[in-house]
Parts: structure tokens; sequence; C-alpha cells
């Protein structure tokens, strides 16, 4: 990819077998797939309490996008914790934190409002223990085997949505929606204790930080916004930042209208399911292709490519398919989601050796932020031309994305972001 362009990195390909054998690596990788299998379980439940009730497809788009939307706001107010908090009581307590959120919804009653949010209020922490996740990662994987880490991550996603998925249909059918909720915290909880008891009790220092965190010993949301600010400022981490945010953001709006798609359409009870599963599966298909088979500069190369798939087989909704041709465009359009693997390394040499949490939790936090954005929207949209012109709308969206994109040239100044010290390899560990 030329847009972005830094100086042209190794062609040395790691394997999945050298990442699987970093122990600290496993455990992150192992607790993120079960707590995606968790709130993929929770996520699609309340979407669908929340469509039976209403019959709305916006408040069912805003009841699968709730959780996404506040997390950028997390971000700038609160990740500078990822860098000045000891990591495994970080990423324990979010797990905790999760896992009571799904509980409560479980047991009480609340009005659709009150339970959008309680969402949405427990997604402003989940930026500061992604963040702490996340450069645990980096700091435990080099070169290659980085970018490899976060395929599997993206593979073990994937895969972990569509088991979410299926979990959710059988728990629902056996138990019913609340009862599924209760599951979902029961997974949580199993993380968070996992954990706590399985990670070492690492310092900010131990883990490539500098006690106290970026900016000292200013106050958290002075440094978070000092942080941001200087991260954002920078041309290259800017547009890499955008190029990871935005065809996802487009694609989960899509997503997010499955739901109200299949009800209009009159789809036999369940098929949201299958639906909704082929963008994971097209996922984890894409990732494993593209990490396992290509060279990190071919991956770099066909980041622009990769976005287009993203977007030009949800145009086709625009004739309103059936399940099968639906099912078969959702499964192409998520082949597409593998071109972050060729963002990765422009990305991590790009940022400062100091605040590295904070760097890693804003572009999954804007991501997430978006990806909330989107479903609201586009279910404003589908509410003036239906369900499937509205997803057609974002594919569209997608492919113009992919342009804009292309026509970025390479900076001709340097990030402006302090570090005082040369960029060295990592060697401590980094998680999407």
């Amino acid at each position: 990819m030329t847009p972005t362009a830094l100086p042209a990195p190794g062609d040395h390909r790691a394997t999945y077998r050298e990442v699987l054998a970093e122990p600290r690596f496993r455990l992150l990788f192992s607790t993120r797939a079960v707590a995606i299998t968790a709130g993929s379980l929770r996520i699609t439940t309340f979407s669908v309490l929340v469509f039976a009730a209403t019959g709305s497809a916006l408040l069912s788009a805003l009841a699968f996008g709730i959780g996404f939307l506040p997390q950028l706001f997390g971000s700038l107010l609160l990740g500078s914790l990822a860098d000045r908090l000891p990591p495994r009581a970080l990423i324990a307590g979010g797990y905790a934190l999760e896992c009571a959120a799904a509980l409560l919804l479980a047991l009480v009653r609340m009005p659709i409002a009150a339970s959008l949010g309680v969402v949405a209020l427990v997604s402003l922490a989940t930026p500061v223990f992604h963040g702490a996740s996340s450069r645990l990662v980096a700091q435990s994987l080099e070169g290659d085997a980085y970018v490899l880490g976060r395929s599997l991550n993206n593979i073990a996603g994937a895969g972990a949505q569509l088991f979410g998925l299926a979990l959710g249909g059988a728990v629902v059918a056996a138990l019913g929606p609340r009862r599924a909720l209760a599951v979902s915290a029961v997974l949580y909880l199993g993380c968070a204790l996992a954990i706590r008891i399985r990670l070492p009790p690492l310092q900010p220092g131990e883990f490539g930080g500098t006690p106290g965190g970026a900016g000292g010993n200013s106050g958290a949301v002075r440094a978070s916004l000092q942080g941001a600010g200087l991260l954002l400022r920078g041309r290259t981490v800017r547009r890499l930042m955008l190029a990871q945010w935005l065809p996802v953001a487009l694609v989960a709006g899509a997503e997010g209208l499955i739901v109200a798609y299949a009800g209009e359409r009159h789809f036999a009870p369940g098929w949201y399911a299958v639906l909704m599963g082929c963008l994971p599966l097209g996922m984890l298909v894409g990732d494993l292709l593209v990490g396992r088979l290509l060279r990190p500069p071919t991956r770099e190369r066909l980041v622009v490519p990769l976005i287009a798939l993203t977007g030009l087989p949800l145009v086709g909704f625009v004739t309103e398919p059936g399940v099968g041709v639906s099912s078969c465009l959702l499964l192409l359009s998520g082949l597409g989601y593998a071109y972050g693997l060729g963002l990765q390394r422009p990305f991590l040499d790009a940022l400062p050796q100091d605040g590295q949490g904070q760097a890693f939790g804003l572009p999954g936090s804007g991501s997430m932020t978006l990806q909330g954005v989107g479903p609201v929207c586009l279910g404003a949209v589908a509410a003036g031309m239906g369900t499937g012109g509205a997803i057609a709308v974002a594919g569209g969206a997608a492919v113009l994305t992919a342009g804009w994109i292309l026509t970025w040239h390479p900076p001709t100044s340097p990030v402006p972001v302090p570090n005082p010290h040369p960029h060295v390899s990592l060697t401590g560990g980094h998680s999407r």
C-alpha cells in the first residue's frame, strides 16, 4: 500500500506456531476469544429482544451498536490509564465489569432506554483494558509475529462470533433470551478469573510503560487528552487510524441491519443468525489466507483492493436478495476484512515508545465507536429507503473509501509525537 508507506519492512514471514509459543500471548488470546463469544451472545440477544419489543429497525440497530458508541470518548478521557495502572487489574476488572452488565440485563427488567444506558456506560471503560492487553501482546511478539498475532486474534474473533451466534440460538431456544444473557455473564466471569490467576502481577514499568503513565504526574483525563491529541496530529498515524476505522464502521452499519432485514423479508425464524454468521466466517477465512500465505509486502499492497472487497458485495443488497444470495454477499464482504493485516506493521512503526497502551487503545476505541455510529446512521437511512437499500449505501461508501485511500501519498515529515528514545524492537507483549 503506497498511501501510508513507511520504510520498507522485512520480508520474513512468521508462523502461527511461533506466535502461539508465547505463553502471555496464549493467555490473552484465549480469554479474548471467550470474551468475544460472550459479547456476540449478549449483543445479538439484546438486539433481538429490543426488536421484538419495539418492532423498530432503528432501535434494534441502536441496541446492536450501543456498546461501541461511547468507546472513543472513553479512550480520549481515560486512555492513559492503560499505561499508568497494572495490566492484570485492568484486564481482569474490565471482564468483571462486562460480566456485571450482562448479569444486570439478565436479571432486571428495565425500560429500553435504561438497558441501553447500562451497556453504554460499561463501554466507556473498554478502551482502557483493551489498550493494556494490546500493549502486552505487542511487547511479547516481534516483527511479522506481531502481525500474525493480530491475524490469530482476528481469526479467533471471527470464530468466536460464529460460535456465539450458534450458542445464542441454542441457549435462547432452550432457556430464553434473559437466561442467554446470564450465560454470557458466566463466560465473562471465567475470563476475569483466568486473567487474575494466570497473568503475572506486572507493574507499568515492567511492561515498557513509565510508572505514572504517559503524561507524568498530571491527571489521567488531562494526560489522556494530551496523548490523544499528539497522536491524532501526526499525519501518518491519523491516516492509518482512518484506514482502520472507516471500512469496518460501514460494514458494521450494514451488519446492524441484518436482524431488521431478515424480519422485513419474512425469513424463517433463526435465519438472521445464519446471515450474521456469514460476515465473521468470511473474516476468518480471509485472515487465515492472507495472514498465512502472503508475505508482509504483499499484504500491504493489497490493502486498498481488500477494502473495496468489503463494500462491493454489499451493493448487491439494493435488489433485496433472498437468504442464499444474501449469505454469499455477506461472506464475500467478510473476506475483505483481512485488509487490516497490511496496516499493522506500518502503524506499529509509527507509534512512540512511551504511551503505547493509549496508542493501541485509541484505534480500537475509535473503530468501535464508529461501528456504533454506523448502525444508527444506517438505521435512519433504512427508515426512508428500506434495509436493503441502506446496506447497499454502506457498501458503496466502503468502495469510495478505498478510492480515497488510494489517493494518499507518503508523508514528507515525521510524526509529531515526542519520542526521546530511538525506536527499538519490542520484546515484551500485543494482540483487533
